[in-house]
């Protein structure tokens, strides 16, 4: 997990502590060989399996017990800034959501397809984009030749945004906001804010970034497996967005075996099939989106009153409840590894 691999500081001391701590923990703590002991081997194959210990990840020089640490300060550092982002979003009535998939996917031709298609059937509503990429700007100069505003934030050598980013980005982005149609519905009662992640389908699984829900971006020419291979996004996720579908006549791609996938990592995904080039299936995307930013759904987060089931409650619930879950398992994996600690 990204949390323990040196990656995960900012600018906030108290978040960036445990990710320098982490770098000097390689060197100095006492720890199984670079072989693994927490490495399982399967006996017919030989595969190695380094998700097997307490920690669910495996780090040269950095025991168990440590790894479960920092990953429970870090998580809930960041969690902290991802409930104050929430609120604030709440508060001025933006629906945040979580773009995530592995590159190439076609978020940004997704997002740059939306926003024109948005402005047609919804003149006065507020769009804004946040970009995550290592480096350039390339993507969020797209998104500002819609017309619609952009901050984008380069991570260097990180692999995710985390919630103090999103919190950065958006003070910053109406601040260099300079178009005007924007300007004149800022201040509307509902707007839309895509948050476009790095792509990678493993570390911003588990980063709450403040969003009312993730939507997975899953393209055709990837392959129908991938939800079982990185089953931790498409559990967070509420939505798996199937894109690229013109594709599919050209490629051994079998669609009911990908949502099929989906479904047994997260039963409750709903999935949407289009392709941001030709149009086709975008009516199903607004639709989804219009549900999203509706007055009834944009206070039925977790915290306030749980019902059956909006997608963007739902995954909101989700996401929430299966950080929870994490942190009680690190809880109780770090007080399982001092108590063998103590008995030996």
């Amino acid at each position: 997990m990204c949390v323990v691999c040196g990656c995960a500081g900012s600018d906030d001391p108290k978040a960036a502590k445990p990710a320098d701590e982490a770098v000097a923990l390689q060197v100095h703590d006492a720890a199984p060989s670079l072989s693994g002991s927490h490495v399982h081997v399967d006996p017919r194959h030989g595969d190695l399996h380094y998700g097997a210990g307490a920690a669910r990840v495996s780090v040269p020089g950095m025991s168990q017990a440590r790894a479960i640490k920092l990953e429970t300060d870090i998580l809930g550092e960041n969690n902290r800034i991802a409930r104050r982002n929430r609120q604030h979003f709440e508060a001025h009535g933006v629906t945040a959501l979580n773009l995530v998939s592995s590159p190439g996917s076609g978020k940004t031709t997704l997002l740059c397809a939306t926003i024109r298609a948005l402005r047609q059937r919804h003149p006065g509503l507020s769009v804004s984009v946040i970009e995550g990429d290592q480096q350039t700007s390339f993507d969020a100069e797209r998104i500002r030749a819609t017309g619609a505003p952009a901050i984008q934030v380069n991570t260097g050598k990180g692999c995710h945004l985390d919630a103090p980013m999103v919190a950065d980005a958006f003070s910053r982005l109406h601040t260099h906001d300079h178009h005007e149609d924007h300007h004149a519905h800022h201040h509307d009662a509902h707007s839309l804010l895509f948050i476009e992640n790095v792509g990678n389908l493993v570390c911003p699984a588990v980063w709450d970034l403040g969003e009312a829900a993730k939507v997975a971006i899953l393209s055709v020419t990837e392959g129908e497996d991938k939800p079982l291979k990185y089953p931790d996004m498409f559990a967070a996720a509420s939505l798996m967005v199937l894109n690229k579908i013109d594709l599919l006549p050209h490629l051994d791609f079998d669609v009911q075996r990908c949502i099929q996938a989906a479904r047994r990592v997260n039963p409750a995904i709903e999935v949407i099939q289009l392709s941001a080039s030709t149009g086709a299936g975008m009516d199903d995307w607004l639709h989804w989106l219009e549900h999203a930013m509706s007055p009834v759904n944009a206070h039925d987060h977790p915290h306030h009153h749980p019902q059956p089931a909006s997608p963007v409650r739902s995954e909101g619930s989700d996401t929430e409840a299966a950080l929870r879950r994490r942190v009680a398992e690190l809880e109780a994996a770090l007080a399982a590894a001092a108590g063998a600690a103590t008995s030996d």
